[in-house]
């Protein structure tokens, strides 16, 4: 199994709208990425602080997709990508890092 984390850097004047991203953009892109056998699942998760009490987290929000292999997400992703990618500009003006990981142990 492989999980694709989106992770949205938190700088300083940037911009994420979590009602739209939580109740528009994820609905959407579950709808769309879903569809496809090798979906496993999909976590959305809001930064709250980092190591230090108080500090701010390094991530102001994360996505992480769970899919069977790379190869599924591709080809759930690829047709869906213009839809998706072009939705971002109403959720953040962040630009995200994207990491494909394998999932050695999950519980």
């Amino acid at each position: 199994m492989i999980r694709i984390s989106i992770l949205y850097p938190n700088r300083d004047g940037s911009r994420f709208d979590f009602p739209y991203y939580v109740e528009t953009h994820m609905p959407m892109s579950i709808g769309l990425l879903g569809a496809h056998p090798g979906y496993r699942g999909v976590s959305v998760e809001r930064g709250l602080g980092g190591a230090e009490p108080g500090s701010r987290p390094a991530y102001v929000a994360m996505c992480h997709f769970l899919f069977d292999s790379l190869e599924d997400f591709l080809a759930a992703f690829m047709p869906n990508a213009p839809a998706l990618q072009g939705d971002m500009p109403n959720y953040t003006d962040i630009e995200p890092v994207i990491q494909f990981n394998e999932v050695l142990i999950s519980g």
